[in-house]
Order: C-alpha cells, then sequence, then structure tokens
C-alpha cells in the first residue's frame, strides 16, 4: 500500500492513551455511537485515529481482526475524504470501505456501523462518480437503506442523520424533487435528518456544515444567511481530534473564498 499523507496539522492535543480515551470516548463518539472497545489493539488503533496517524490506525485495526473493522473503515473513510488528493486513489478506497463494511454486516448484522460505513463509502464514491450516475447504478437505494439500518440499530448515531439528510438534499439538488421522489428523497425529511443531527451532537462542526450544504441546496438563497451562520459556528468549534479539526479547517476554508 502507498504512504498515505500525512495528517497536516498539529495534532499534540489528540494524542490519548487508552485511559483519556475511554474517558472523553463518549465526546468522542458523539458522532458515530462506537461503543469503547475492549481489545488493547483495537483501543491502540482508535488512539492513532484520533491523533491523525490514519494509515497506522487502518493497518492496526486491520491486523485486530473484526473487531477492529470499523476504526479500520473510519481511518480510510476520512482519509480518503479529506486528504487523499488523487481522485482514483480515493475512488477505490471507498469501494474497498463499503466491501469490507458489506462482508462486516454478514458477520455482525446488528453492528450500526457496519452498515454507516458501507453507506459512507458508497455515498462519497457516489459524489466522486457524480450522483445523478451513482443513482443510475442503483447506489442511492443501497445508501439509503443502509442509513435507515444505522438509525433503526442505533437512534443516536449522529453521523447516520447527518449523512442521510445530505442524500435527501443531494438527490432533490442534482435531479429535481420530483424524480428524487422516486429514489425516496423529499426535502421534509432532509431538513428533519440535519436537525436531530445537531441535537445529537451539538459540537459537531461537520454536522453543521453539512446542515448548512443541505438548507441550500432544498430551500435555496433564503436560507443563506442561516447556512453562513452555521459555517461560521463550524469553523469556532473546538476540536478533540484530528478528524474534527478537519472538519473546522473546511469549514474556515470556505469562509475565507
Amino acid at each position: 500500500m502507498a504512504k498515505w499523507i500525512a495528517f497536516p496539522y498539529d495534532n499534540a492535543a489528540f494524542v490519548y492513551t487508552p485511559a483519556t480515551l475511554k474517558k472523553h470516548w463518549a465526546r468522542l463518539h458523539a458522532g458515530d455511537a462506537e461503543t469503547f472497545p475492549k481489545d488493547a489493539d483495537v483501543q491502540q488503533a482508535w488512539i492513532r485515529f484520533h491523533a491523525g496517524a490514519f494509515q497506522a490506525a487502518h493497518d492496526v485495526g486491520r491486523a485486530a481482526g473484526p473487531a477492529g473493522t470499523t476504526v479500520a473503515n473510519k481511518a480510510q473513510g476520512i482519509y480518503a475524504n479529506y486528504l487523499e488528493k488523487k481522485e482514483k486513489a480515493k475512488l477505490e478506497m471507498f469501494l474497498e470501505i463499503a466491501a469490507r463494511a458489506e462482508a462486516q454486516q454478514a458477520e455482525q448484522p446488528d453492528n450500526p456501523n457496519a452498515w454507516y460505513w458501507q453507506a459512507y463509502a458508497l455515498g462519497r464514491y457516489g459524489q466522486g462518480i457524480s450522483v445523478a450516475k451513482a443513482l443510475s447504478q442503483g447506489l442511492g437505494t443501497k445508501v439509503k437503506g443502509a442509513l435507515e439500518k444505522t438509525i433503526a440499530l442505533a437512534p443516536r448515531h449522529a453521523d447516520a442523520h447527518i449523512a442521510l439528510g445530505a442524500f435527501h438534499a443531494e438527490v432533490i439538488d442534482k435531479v429535481g424533487k420530483l424524480l428524487g421522489k422516486t429514489q425516496g428523497a423529499d426535502t421534509a425529511t432532509g431538513l428533519k435528518m440535519f436537525e436531530q443531527a445537531l441535537k445529537l451532537n451539538p459540537h459537531s462542526a461537520i454536522a453543521m456544515i453539512e446542515r448548512a450544504n443541505g438548507l441550500v441546496m432544498l430551500e435555496g438563497d433564503k436560507r443563506m444567511k442561516e447556512a453562513e451562520q452555521l459555517y461560521a459556528d463550524a469553523a469556532a468549534c473546538e476540536a478533540m481530534d484530528a478528524m474534527e479539526q478537519l472538519d473546522i479547517e473546511l469549514a474556515r476554508a470556505e469562509l475565507e473564498e
């Protein structure tokens, strides 16, 4: 495997020990509702993930066996989305995650993140090849179904609410409300998902960013001021780990444009 690009920001505040990881776990995982792992190797993989050592987190997670699949998928997914520069490599990474997550579903059908990471990866892959093309390949149905399954298994999974809101918004934005209905997308559900995500995880910069994007996609310029405020709020968030820092930097970059 090629060497991944290093996390480009100072990570000193994001270096956890097993004890501090456990102490801050609920806050760090308010988005994905992941339970604290008993396996010491998986804890080490998560420590690497939160510090922004995404390739090491992926490798340690994979080496830990089935218990490490989620951290491996999250590390690869976040890396691919934020740091991988080559589009072909990025898309391949998303397909790898989706395949691993689908295999994980067979072994752990009640694991919400087995469903979530399949949806995340296919959703990002779909954005990469174009939403319209992804819908024509049936990926929209898969993404929506996997996210709904995630929420059914973990009703407090804020990230799944964000992603499901984004699904409704992206589909309607790209193909319109009428065709969107054929994909199960509607404005009211999208708005509700974004709102619920922020209630579940009020510190989440990515929830603010995605809600801002969703408001404009679903309701147009009349929500622009609200969207701009959400971006400002996201930029002012305080990161607890590398992933959150990447989200905050994304918001800051958008505000500077």
